[in-house]
């Protein structure tokens, strides 16, 4: 079996690894490959004696900072026993020569995950719940003591925004293709409206979306909180506007949004609802400004999505069609960017 296929796993190596590195390992394996949202291949390991996860860096030449298996093994490592639910962490495989890129093992969490926040597959009455304790897990992220645990180093100081506007802006520019004059408009506004640094320096997710969860099969209880790749330390108002921007995109597999949505009705949470709770456990008065945090969360992924459509049109992208469609998309972001400026 090839070392170079992230679909294929060679099991025989990785018992044999695990059969030397980790304790309490007992082979033999088989090995599934979960098909949903992975950016960094992920495995079912099946054994006699129990169920475990292996992800995997990509093979191949990537990007310095892209696909860090090794940070996820790390920040999981120490939120262990935290009020931050992860998967046991078990080992860090960093030779790349037993099966041709980073892994690591952690126990398989059982647990409902929900693609959608609109969560159609539970009653209305089970929904609120379940966003109240996303907005609770939120919270315990960000007053996680990073010196207590390991990560005050995690990432770089310094203002946040500074340091990922410049960040996006550069990659906005390599992959830019047209002359969108939202963006401009957003990119000139954002630079010259970054709020003062309030000193808050936390754990930040990165992609905290409903979906990078996982709830007890019962009750609203979060279970596990996955995909840790874009996590660092920095402001956590990122985090907290992600959430809000994804909500404000349209329903449905594409948006994953819930936009339009009679959110009563349907026992969600409304935004003004969900900031409110997170500011009461985190202590907060309230969030001066929280447009531009808004807006800069919808620049980020404008630009995210432009790198996505510059692909497409090299031949690089994996779903050629999928990107086209995104790349379009690029100024109605900006647009909204800009929307939400407004509200500063």
């Amino acid at each position: 079996m090839t070392k170079s296929d992230p679909t294929k796993l060679d099991t025989d190596a990785v018992a044999k690894w695990l059969s030397a590195n980790m304790e309490g390992f007992e082979g033999p394996i088989e090995a599934e490959k979960f098909d949903v949202g992975q950016s960094n291949p992920t495995f079912r390991l099946k054994t006699p004696k129990a169920n475990y996860v292996l992800r995997r860096k990509p093979p191949g030449v990537l990007l310095k900072s892209a696909h860090a298996v090794d940070r996820e093994f790390r920040v999981q490592s120490a939120l262990q026993g935290s009020d931050v639910p992860v998967a046991k962490m078990h080992v860090l495989c960093e030779d790349d020569d037993v099966i041709g890129s980073m892994f690591y093992v952690m126990d398989e969490v059982k647990g409902r995950n929900f693609n959608l926040p609109t969560m159609p597959e539970i009653p209305a009455s089970e929904r609120r719940p379940i966003l109240d304790e996303m907005g609770r897990v939120l919270a315990a992220i960000h007053d996680v003591d990073l010196e207590a645990r390991g990560l005050s180093d995690y990432g770089p100081d310094g203002n946040y925004y500074r340091r990922q506007i410049d960040r996006w802006t550069k990659q906005y520019r390599a992959s830019e293709t047209d002359h969108i004059p939202e963006m401009e408009e957003l990119i000139t506004w954002l630079d010259g409206n970054i709020p003062e640094d309030d000193g808050q320096r936390t754990l930040v997710h990165g992609d905290y979306r409903i979906d990078n969860m996982l709830f007890e099969p019962t009750g609203s209880k979060c279970a596990a909180v996955l995909d840790w790749e874009l996590s660092t330390t920095g402001h956590p108002y990122a985090d907290l506007a992600a959430v809000i921007m994804q909500w404000g995109m349209p329903p449905g597999t594409e948006g994953r949004g819930l936009a339009g949505i009679d959110r009563k009705a349907e026992g969600l949470m409304m935004d003004e609802e969900f900031i409110e709770a997170y500011c009461t456990r985190r202590g907060i008065g309230g969030i001066d400004k929280f447009g531009f945090y808004l807006a800069f969360t919808l620049f980020r992924m404008g630009g995210i999505i432009q790198g996505v459509y510059k692909r497409a049109l090299d031949g690089n992208a994996s779903n050629p069609e999928r990107a086209i469609k995104l790349g379009a998309a690029v100024p109605r972001f900006a647009a909204h960017g800009l929307t939400a400026a407004k509200t500063v």
